[in-house]
Order: structure tokens, then sequence, then C-alpha cells
């Protein structure tokens, strides 16, 4: 589970640089709907790495492992691509971000599967 509290504490340590990047650094550069986009993608990001913590320091294996690994993959993914839209990215890039959403999903729902599990 070191690897995965690495994982959680990277996500986070980069969701609380680039909130505070965009919102003093970036706010007068970027379009209304880039704001918009890192918005989302910080709060994905931080959401997603307590939640990724969570299962590390819950030391649990199996499909709650796998949630965590998906749930930070699922983020990268997703809030990685906003930023980079964000940024000036090519807005062909947004066809990517459902994939970060989807590793969001399978991550919440190996999740739901452990706790069903666990409570039968």
């Amino acid at each position: 589970m070191t690897l995965l509290t690495a994982a959680a504490s990277g996500l986070g340590f980069a969701g609380v640089a680039l909130g505070a990047f965009g919102a003093h650094g970036l706010r007068d550069r970027l379009t209304p709907e880039g704001i918009g986009w890192w918005e989302t993608a910080t709060l994905y990001a931080l959401v997603h790495a307590a939640a990724v913590l969570a299962v590390a320091m819950s030391g649990r294996t199996g499909l709650a492992s796998a949630g965590g690994w998906a749930l930070a993959g699922g983020a990268l993914i997703f809030s990685g691509t906003l930023y980079a839209m964000a940024l000036g990215a090519p807005r062909w890039l947004g066809a990517v971000t459902p994939i970060g959403g989807i590793g969001l999903l399978i991550g919440w729902g190996c999740l739901l599967a452990w706790a069903i599990r666990s409570a039968a």
C-alpha cells in the first residue's frame, strides 16, 4: 500500500498546487471555459486523492486496492486532460477525458463490490 499512499499524496499535492496556481497565476490568462475546466480538474483531483488515501490507509487488498488504483489513474487522466485543455492543448484531448471518468467509475464500482462482499 505504500505505492498507493504515494499516488494519493502526489495527486493531492498536485491538486493543491495546481488549484492555487490557477487561482493566482492563471486567472487573468484563462478563458471562462478554461477556468471551468481548471476548477473541475482541481475538484476531482482533490476529492479522489482523499478517497485513494482512505483506501491506502485501510490496508485492504484485492478489490479495494484495485479500486484505489483505478481512482488514482482515472483522476490523473480526467484532471490531466482538463488542465491541458485549459492551457491550450487541442480540444480533441477532450475525447480522452471520459476515459479518466470511466476509470473513476471502475474505482468506485470496485469499492462498492468490495463493501457488498465484505458485508455478506
